[in-house]
């Protein structure tokens, strides 16, 4: 069994390194994603996630307000979980738990840039697919959204 991850929003500069770090080793090592196309302005307006299991950072998200068809979304992004930390289920639980953060600030409706060889985990949360497959950092995405 896994040990429980336990899920805040970042509230400190301290715990915002700790994302940086996340996501550097997950996307950027990982994933080869240009540095460029990783950090971007919405870091500064997006609410920040940030999974602990005890005293170690594993994992995050973010999530921001756009508009889609004239209705505000939260629009989830960013989701990464350490290497070792990966098949826990803790994905999900940030998925869910980055669902639930949103809808408690007002934001019922979601959407996200899915990499495409996750749709079915995304799908498991209600979220569907419009449009075709696009590249987004070198990786193929698929819009999905969930509405209320």
């Amino acid at each position: 069994m896994s040990a429980s991850l336990h899920i805040a929003p970042v509230s400190s500069d301290a715990e915002w390194q700790h994302v940086q770090q996340i996501r550097t080793k997950v996307f950027i090592e990982e994933q080869a994603c240009p540095p460029e196309e990783e950090w971007d302005e919405f870091d500064q307006t997006s609410r920040h996630l940030l999974g602990w299991v005890g005293e170690n950072p594993v994992a995050t998200s973010r999530w921001r307000v756009v508009t889609h068809n004239e209705t505000p979304f939260a629009k989830l992004e960013r989701f990464a979980v350490l290497t070792a930390f990966r098949g826990c289920g803790y994905g999900k639980e940030m998925i869910q738990a980055t669902l639930d953060d949103a809808l408690h600030a007002g934001y019922p409706d979601a959407l996200l840039h899915a990499q495409a060889h996750l749709q079915a985990l995304y799908g498991a949360f209600g979220f569907i697919p419009i449009g075709d497959i696009f590249d987004e950092a070198g990786i193929p995405h698929i819009t999905m959204i969930r509405p209320a």
